[in-house]
């Protein structure tokens, strides 16, 4: 009888276990789980994967992005000893825990020791449930359950990694590791770790800048268990007893602010984003840029930017001196803002004109009072030099002969030169452009314009320019010959260098505008070019700013601070002439810029035709036909003299080779005409 009673009791007692583990399980199966994909912040990051600058979330939350082999092993060692030493094996509740928690809270009528688990912690930071209530703590007991049945520990540490508080507005340990030490969580000191374990059990009564005492505290109690249960020695943990606690909550990382807003707005979507910048060179260029206007008045600003023109890359971009200031309307990106270019488009002026067969470096021009169409330009400095080489007139940035030269190409030239190197123009409402775009009467930009010195810099192919990393647009196209891109760099070359600035090198130009409102500076050697600008934000004349006095200084300096930088540039390619002025050809002697106009008719090729394609056929000579004109003729292939004091007007030009070019023939009197056409195989 009793062993019958015995065995129903078993078989009931059974059935009731089974029972409660069925229902059981079925609670846990039916568990409500929040989101699991949490709101972090957008990240900009270098080309190296550095942070740039950090966004917040909601209600102004620093919560960034953090994954679990992003954060120190030792901190997870450490962590899991203070917190949970049975979480990679408990199922989400550690029972023997919970079971002493609540005999010493019975036997001792106070709190001496917590029962919840990490997981336990994820599910309440999940739900953002209090501590104390025994219902949210059953709550919480339940998701932890069902978490840990969905979820890997890595995966629940993860959580924890993006969730836990630390004082204010800091959450997750990443967020906690820029504030407190300015560093990434992926190499700690044991001082570090141990203070990031402690803070999350009283963010608000541990946060180190205002509770440093008792943050100490704290931190040293995490040191002292971890003797017991991690790697780490008693001499490990006295030097970490000695660090000093971080009494200053520091500032998120903000380099390239105005390129990341940029960013952002461009793809509001997106959590990530990658850019060409380099952190370090950013950092050297903003300092630069500070300190350049310290003590120049409080409105003055400052733009640099620094892109490898090889490949395109935007290195560094400085929008202002400080984002934050405003009397220098900081917010303001002047690499973005439409400004007049001054002097700095002159190179390309030079450049096409080389191209046209016009001048040649050691070509004479003159520099003399004008007036065309009412338009009388006066140089800078309102002296007039008389004769000088083309050469000497570019280094010197004299107005006239540029005018002289715009007039010839015609300012549709220049424009269409501009557009190829993908520069975006501003001309006053409803005007025809001018002979003043060649002193900087329109408006483009200061990325515009290095894009037009990266053409230069390379050879006359304008570069890919972009800051998005691993999306460049393209190959650029072709705005100069690479013969007339050669001899602008080579006499930019020769620019005497600031005072004290050393020889590096580099091809320069600067330039200010109308009222003196922007000084800028351009240079390139063998692989990067610079842009400075300085000025006001507001556009308001800044009496006395030169950009040969306040930027080109400043553009030195910037290379000097470019690391692994090569100087030299490219020789001369196949074409260049390196003659003095008495060995050219006579139209190249001297450039008339009133020739043609009450003269002789210029000279017009018949044939080929503009944009024609011709075969290339090594049996059968390519013919070229000219019009009007004054004989003797000298032909041009892309700059290169190819017949020179030839009478006939019908000329074999030879083997010039495959590919596009530009074909030039010059008279008697220094009139050129050219046409684009193309050799195909």
């Amino acid at each position: 009888m009793i062993r019958r009673i015995a065995a129903t009791l078993s078989a009931l007692a059974l059935t009731l276990c089974l029972g409660v583990a069925l229902w059981l399980n079925d609670w846990i199966d039916e568990t409500e789980i929040p989101p699991l994909v949490l709101e972090t912040g957008v990240e900009v990051l270098d080309r190296d994967g550095a942070l740039l600058r950090a966004y917040t979330v909601e209600n102004g939350r620093w919560r960034l992005p953090v994954s679990y082999d992003a954060v120190d092993p030792s901190f997870i060692e450490m962590l899991v000893a203070y917190e949970d030493r049975r979480f990679w094996s408990h199922p989400g509740i550690d029972l023997r825990a919970f079971a002493r928690a609540v005999w010493q809270r019975l036997t001792s009528g106070r709190i001496v020791s917590g029962g919840s688990t990490l997981t336990m912690q994820v599910a309440r930071l999940l739900e953002d449930s209090g501590t104390g209530a025994w219902g949210g703590k059953i709550r919480q007991i339940r998701l932890a359950l069902a978490l840990e049945r969905q979820m890997t520990k890595e995966e629940i540490l993860t959580l924890y990694f993006h969730l836990a508080p630390y004082g204010g507005n800091i959450e997750g340990i990443r967020a906690a590791s820029l504030t407190w030490f300015g560093v990434e969580p992926r190499r700690l000191t044991a001082a570090q770790s141990a203070l990031l374990v402690a803070i999350p059990q009283a963010p608000n009564s541990r946060r180190p800048d205002r509770f440093a005492e008792a943050a100490e505290i704290a931190r040293n109690r995490v040191l002292s268990r971890a003797v017991t249960f991690t790697d780490l020695t008693e001499q490990d943990v006295d030097w970490a007893r000695n660090e000093p606690i971080p009494t200053e909550r520091r500032d998120f990382p903000a380099l390239a602010a105005h390129l990341s807003d940029r960013a952002l707005a461009d793809r509001p979507t997106q959590a990530t984003h990658f850019l060409t910048i380099d952190v370090v060179l950013q950092a050297r260029m903003e300092h630069l840029a500070r300190r350049a206007t310290t003590g120049l008045g409080p409105q003055i600003s400052a733009a640099i930017m620094v892109m490898d023109h090889q490949t395109g890359e935007i290195l560094a971009s400085v929008g202002s001196p400080d984002y934050t200031d405003h009397p220098r309307t900081g917010f303001v990106d002047m690499t973005q803002a439409v400004r007049s270019p001054g002097s700095t488009l002159k190179p390309l002026i030079y450049g096409l004109a080389f191209d046209a067969g016009l001048i040649h470096p050691q070509t004479l021009v003159a520099d003399r009072p004008i007036s065309i169409a009412g338009y009388a330009p006066q140089n800078f400095d309102e002296v007039f030099r008389g004769e000088v080489t083309a050469a000497e007139a570019l280094q010197a940035s004299l107005n006239i002969p540029a005018v002289n030269l715009l007039s010839a190409l015609g300012p549709h030239r220049m424009l269409s030169a501009m557009g190829r190197a993908d520069m975006e123009v501003s001309l006053p409402m409803d005007e025809a452009p001018g002979l003043a775009i060649a002193l900087g009467g329109l408006g483009t930009r200061m990325d515009d314009l290095m894009r037009l010195y990266g053409g230069l810099a390379r050879g006359g192919i304008a570069p890919p320019m972009h800051w998005r990393a691993g999306e460049a647009p393209g190959d650029g196209q072709r705005i100069l010959s690479p013969v007339a891109a050669w001899y602008v760099a080579d006499i930019l070359g020769d620019v005497t260098p600031p005072p004290n600035a050393p020889r590096i090198g580099l091809a320069f130009k600067t330039g200010t505008s109308y009222g003196h409102r922007d000084a800028w500076a351009f240079g390139f050697d063998g692989r990067h070019v610079v842009g400075i600008w300085m000025g006001r934000a507001d556009g308001a004349s800044v009496p006395g700013a030169f950009g040969a006095d306040l930027s080109a200084p400043l553009l030195f300096e910037a290379f000097s601070r470019i690391g692994d930088r090569p100087t030299l540039r490219p020789g001369p390619p196949p074409g260049a002439l390196t003659l003095l002025n008495a060995d050219l050809p006579d139209p190249l002697r001297r450039f008339d810029p009133q020739g043609g106009s009450n003269g002789p008719p210029q000279p017009s090729i018949t044939f080929p035709p503009e944009g024609a394609v011709l075969a290339y056929q090594p049996d059968l000579p390519v013919i070229a036909r000219v019009a009007e004109g004054t004989p003797p003729f000298t032909w041009l292939w892309n700059g290169a003299p190819i017949a020179i004091g030839d009478r006939d007007r019908e000329v074999i030009l030879g083997d010039i080779g495959l590919g596009f070019g530009e074909l030039t023939v010059i008279d008697a009197t220094g009139q050129a005409g050219t046409r684009q056409i193309e050799i195909a195989d």
